[in-house]
């Protein structure tokens, strides 16, 4: 028997995670989900967030908030990577790298790097779209991080990093000078940075650029994802000198390599930074730090010797804005709109035919795709953030038509995946859980099917260890196969979400989703 829509869906409103503690203080982090290396803009009283998105699809997300605190997903600026042909299958690492968001001229802009062709820049009258097509600013192998500065003569600058894996050369910063309208280089200015200059030094890369009180700064990590932190350069003249001071730390905290993000203030004048901590299977999660100014130099954080290099706040005061109501990126769907939510995102630039929410109407249609070995590398899986360090999710499935070779359901994914659903063989419909630890994917554990539909849930707990089970009526589920611990994807964490894929097409049948609900760990 089918779990009632609605009962099915209760739950769907109360988020497994939730950073606004209702008193007037937050927890971080403040996005528990992988918004990796953001960047944000503050237009009047609203807040713009982006990230990378590497090579998941659409790409640039625009969350917004307006106390920096509760976030919602408002769009994607950027609907298919380009080139086109370069993402028709899954590219694990490249893509989308770190974004920055600036409002200069009545439009938003976003200027993003593809560490495999080059600089590009978007723009839109409103960041929920339409956006502009990518316009290719500096090509190049390497070039990374890339974000401008409008100076108050008028010119406009960008300053970038360099990825050595392409490029072979890393731990600096370059300055070019772009033309009026922000899409052309007009002059190289060289390495205005050098962190081989710097004692201890590696990895500097991530610049964001601000100019305050007649002072350019950058800000800009270093020492690597997980164990860096944050630097900030300061210079008279934005070709420098820059002098250089490491200004946010692990120190006594819990919370590994915090850096990379974005400097904002309030109408009020309150300065606040967001910045990233990279927690393997569960992505870059997203941080809120209090910042003051000491003699010229930005404290961010708690200071507790005050010697001016902050470390990370577990709680504090919300910023001093408006009471807004707890918001949190989507995860459950219903099924019932003509388009995707937008946490859905695929592994690659999707193709038409994929998916349809009118066939049945209420229910996800996934059809049937070639399948691809190991699952990990398939275009057409249909995937989503983990939002909470445990979590648990549950969808319904059926084959509603005869397919040998068939399989479909309910996918964790990273460089190695798990899976559980049903699989139409020689011996009829099996209850299969499945993965790929090696070359070709593999059957874990196997379970008859009394029919061809099945209630299917993963129990992810702490640490990303994930617990597949089913049920035939949606109340009683039984654990098959053993524990799979989450492991993250490259660059980005592991995310959760379904698929149906077999070995001939020509005789397999689609796979229904009634829903896809996301609750908290009871």
């Amino acid at each position: 028997m089918m779990l009632p829509l609605a009962a099915a869906m209760t739950l769907a409103c109360v988020s497994p995670w939730q950073p606004d503690l209702g008193d007037g203080r937050y927890r971080n982090p403040v996005l528990y989900a992988d918004y990796s290396d953001p960047d944000v803009v503050r237009v009047g009283d609203d807040y713009w967030l982006t990230a990378s998105s590497f090579s998941c699809v659409p790409g640039l997300p625009l969350l917004h908030s307006r106390d920096l605190v509760n976030w919602t997903l408002a769009a994607h600026a950027l609907p298919r990577l380009v080139p086109e042909e370069a993402f028709a299958s899954p590219q694990p690492g490249k893509g989308v790298w770190a974004p920055a968001i600036r409002h200069h001229a009545g439009r938003f802009w976003i200027y993003y790097p593809d560490p495999d062709f080059g600089l590009y820049v978007i723009t839109a009258a409103d960041p929920r779209g339409p956006w502009s097509a990518p316009v290719l600013v500096q090509a190049g192998r390497g070039l990374i991080d890339p974000c401008p500065l409008w100076d108050e003569d008028g010119r406009v600058y960008l300053v970038h990093a360099w990825a050595k894996s392409r490029a072979g050369i890393n731990n600096v910063l370059t300055l070019l000078r772009l033309d009026a309208g922000g899409t052309r280089v007009e002059e190289d200015l060289g390495v205005i940075v050098d962190g081989h200059a710097l004692p201890d030094y590696s990895t500097l890369e991530g610049p964001k650029f601000y100019r305050r009180d007649g002072w350019y700064y950058i800000f800009a990590p270093a020492g690597g994802v997980k164990t860096g932190w944050q630097s900030v350069f300061r210079a008279r003249d934005v070709r420098g000198p820059y002098e250089a001071r490491i200004v946010l730390a692990q120190g006594s905290t819990a919370i590994n390599g915090p850096h990379q993000g974005a400097l904002v203030d309030t109408p009020k004048g309150e300065w606040w930074f967001v910045h990233f901590q990279d927690l393997d299977a569960y992505g870059r999660v997203v941080h809120l730090e209090p910042v003051v100014w000491r003699e010229g130099w930005p404290v961010i954080g708690s200071d507790p010797d005050g010697d001016g290099r902050g470390e990370p706040v577990l709680t504090h005061r919300k910023p001093t804005l408006p009471p807004e109501p707890r918001a949190t990126p989507p995860t459950s769907d219903a099924f019932d709109s003509p388009t995707l939510g937008l946490q859905w995102q695929w592994p690659a630039n999707p193709r038409e035919g994929w998916f349809s929410l009118t066939d049945r109407p209420g229910a996800l249609r996934l059809h049937p795709q070639a399948a691809v070995a190991p699952l990990s590398l398939a275009p057409y899986l249909l995937l989503q953030k983990f939002p909470a360090p445990t979590f648990v999710v549950t969808t319904r499935l059926e084959l509603p038509s005869p397919g040998l070779g068939q399989r479909a359901g309910l996918i964790v994914a990273g460089e190695k995946s798990a899976w559980m659903g049903l699989q139409r063989s020689a011996n009829g419909v099996e209850i299969v859980r499945g993965g790929d630890p090696a070359e070709s994917p593999a059957v874990v554990s196997t379970a008859p099917a009394a029919t061809g539909a099945i209630f299917i849930r993963v129990t992810v707990r702490e640490h990303g260890c994930c617990e597949f089970s089913f049920s035939s009526d949606g109340h009683t589920f039984s654990p098959l196969g053993g524990l799979f611990t989450a492991v993250p994807g490259r660059w980005i964490g592991a995310k959760v979400g379904l698929f149906n894929d077999a070995t001939n097409v020509s005789v397999a049948g689609p796979a229904d989703f009634a829903w896809f609900r996301v609750e908290p760990l009871p």
